[in-house]
């Protein structure tokens, strides 16, 4: 048994966080995860507060164990409506990130809502620290989807001795190799995203989930890098035409306007035969990722490869 700051903080068995997709991670998904002892979380991206609330509402009747919701900070003004509506209903804790996460998290705490902030350096980390927040998710840019400018391991070395808060590490972690590395490191836990894409209660259209397991390391890119917009997914006819429009000049306004609704697009439809729906957004951690299992199965054998790593360390140390 692991027990750390992080598993005492949200009630939860196993200090194994759901990373939060936009349109992928929904009731069912995010209740496997509890069910099976870790911490789901809702993913409100490109959502309204409508959703919002049919989703807790629905989680809510699928598990009676510790859930959350992200919000994205940069969702403006629907931002606000949702707030409001997680306040309204009720939840467990929120994870904010994509912005600053500090004029929410009074509001939050003042209705016994846990505050858990997404942080990509060691500046936010303190800021968000001193304005009461509960935890913090360093994210490094190995993740899938939108990614910051340092790695998962520069964070762990340079965020961890800085705070005193539960810390969870994210970002191309997708097995017990990683929380047992993470936990070592000193973080409390971590948060995982791509491993749950081959969970067999995600919604997410079957063919991401076969592309993802074809893959391999090298078939990992990122989008965007170069107009401060990192987008990690997999490499397609879709990321191509995108580096291509990125480094010849095309405007930047133009560029979102071709990545736009992407993600939704991919999540209901995949990629397309032709490529061109989007990307599979995927962290680096691609090479472990080879079959379709539940969430619960998941987590077991997480679980069960960090404890046998971390029970065999002490054999490392020679007196």
């Amino acid at each position: 048994m692991i027990r750390t700051k992080m598993t005492e903080l949200l009630g939860i068995e196993y200090p194994i966080l759901l990373g939060a997709m936009a349109w992928i991670t929904t009731a069912g998904l995010v209740a496997a995860v509890s069910n099976a002892g870790g911490a789901g979380v809702l993913g409100s991206g490109g959502r309204d507060d409508t959703w919002v609330r049919e989703q807790i509402q629905k989680t809510k009747t699928l598990t009676n164990r510790p859930f959350g919701i992200n919000v994205s900070l940069a969702t403006t003004p629907m931002r606000d409506k949702i707030v409001d509506a997680i306040i309204e209903e009720g939840i467990d804790f929120v994870t904010l990130g994509a912005g600053d996460p500090r004029p929410f998290i009074g509001r939050f705490k003042d209705a016994g809502i846990k505050v858990v902030c997404i942080i990509p350096n060691t500046k936010l980390a303190k800021r968000v620290e001193a304005a009461g927040a509960d935890m913090i998710v360093i994210e490094g840019m190995e993740s899938g989807g939108r990614i910051g400018n340092l790695t998962t391991m520069a964070l762990m070395t340079n965020v961890i001795p800085e705070v005193q808060l539960p810390v969870a590490a994210a970002g191309g972690i997708v097995d017990g190799r990683g929380l047992a590395a993470a936990l070592v490191m000193g973080a409390d836990g971590i948060q995982m995203g791509s491993r749950f894409l081959l969970a067999s209660e995600c919604e997410s259209h079957r063919s991401n989930a076969e592309a993802i397991i074809q893959a391999t390391d090298t078939d990992s890119c990122t989008i965007g890098w170069s107009r401060g917009k990192g987008l990690r997914g997999l490499k397609n006819r879709f990321a191509e035409r995108y580096l291509e429009m990125e480094t010849s000049g095309v405007p930047t306004e133009e560029l979102g306007k071709y990545v736009q609704g992407c993600s939704r697009r991919v999540a209901d439809l995949g990629q397309g035969e032709e490529e061109t729906n989007g990307i599979v957004q995927v962290g680096e951690g691609l090479v472990p990722l080879k079959k379709i299992q539940p969430a619960a199965e998941i987590i077991r054998e997480v679980m069960r490869e960090a404890e046998a790593i971390l029970k065999n360390a002490p054999a490392l140390v020679q007196e």
